[in-house]
């Protein structure tokens, strides 16, 4: 246990900081030295890490030897898959991008063939330890069946469909918990441990993090404010891109403040991120719109903010969760 723990700790140092000595991670992990050389010959024979060039050409004495992670040693697939298109972003171990692939869809399509035509194309012959897929609609996280999101040929179980077909793990999940994970690992809530994603695209919905957690409730529809009304109205019909289009700044951001405060009352988590191709677009002006007309109706703080996540926010979500799941599976 301690051997797994230690060689653990030394490969999310490395995952860090890039490649590191036998000295730098003695200082960085407290370990002793017969300690470090151990973990080190052990990680080597594992084929975890590898030589990496050596440090201290510009001091005097013997250089040091650095070592690194062996990025290949696993590859992982994140897919998009939206009502009008599939894409698709594969990274190495340590994360570096080697691959991407983006197709529309067509009316009919066969899905399962098609998004594994893509994943194997983004792949480039590599072979994938998981891939995560993000979609519209509810996934129960006890079966892991897709509900109906309005993609063309969908099916429930898509994801057991593209395992049999890529022969490697395929995990479903709501899109717009994907853009969650994004956002809590490297956009407006990093750091946070409890916000909201609301999401602004051809879809509305939300997305719970709570305590650090990402909350998907007991049928997967944690967070689904695009059904609840507002008057007669349904938000989705008053958010969508085609309802807003041409609406005064005001006008949306006090739409949106409705749903909004919907999250704020029933959770209090203290941040709502505005997400989606509409949140992102809106920025800081229609975020700081809708936190002044949350602060007349809710009498719990919340700071609102727009997407700060680059890209593709779902397919970066679905990398982030697979390569947490490699990493989890490699290196112990």
């Amino acid at each position: 246990m301690a051997r797994a723990i230690n060689d653990r700790l030394a490969l999310d140092l490395l995952l860090e900081r890039g490649p590191l000595t036998a000295p730098q991670l003695r200082t960085l992990t407290g370990l002793s030295r017969p300690t470090v050389a151990d973990l080190i010959e052990r990680l080597r024979a594992g084929g975890l890490i590898e030589a990496a060039g050596e440090t201290g050409a510009d001091r005097r004495g013997p250089n040091a030897r650095l070592y690194g992670l062996v990025a290949d040693r696993a590859h992982v697939a994140g897919v998009d898959l939206r009502r009008d298109a599939v894409h698709v972003g594969v990274a190495d171990i340590a994360g570096n991008p080697v691959g991407t692939a983006s197709r529309p869809l067509p009316a009919a399509p066969d899905l399962a063939a098609l998004v594994a035509a893509e994943v194997a194309r983004a792949a480039g012959g590599r072979a994938l330890h998981t891939v995560v897929l993000g979609t519209p609609g509810l996934i129960d996280p006890r079966t892991g069946l897709a509900g109906d999101g309005g993609v063309p040929g969908g099916r429930p179980d898509l994801g057991a469909a593209l395992q049999d077909r890529l022969g490697a793990p395929v995990r479903l999940e709501n899109e717009v918990n994907l853009g969650a994970i994004a956002e809590h690992r490297e956009g407006a809530a990093a750091g946070r441990d409890d916000f909201a994603l609301l999401w602004l695209d051809d879809g509305v919905g939300a997305a719970l993090v709570l305590d650090g957690r990402l909350r998907r409730g007991a049928s997967g529809g944690a967070g689904e404010v695009g059904p609840l009304r507002s008057g007669k109205a349904i938000f989705c019909d008053l958010l969508e891109e085609r309802a807003v289009a041409g609406l005064d700044d005001e006008v949306f951001a006090a739409r949106i403040a409705e749903a909004v405060f919907v999250l704020v009352a029933v959770l209090d988590p203290g941040l709502v991120v505005l997400g989606g191709a509409l949140g992102r677009a809106g920025g800081d002006r229609l975020a700081g719109l809708v936190a002044e007309r949350l602060g007349a109706l809710s009498p719990a703080a919340a700071q609102v903010r727009a997407s700060r996540v680059e890209g593709d926010s779902v397919l970066r979500g679905a990398v982030l969760t697979a390569l947490d799941l490699v990493r989890d599976d490699v290196f112990g």
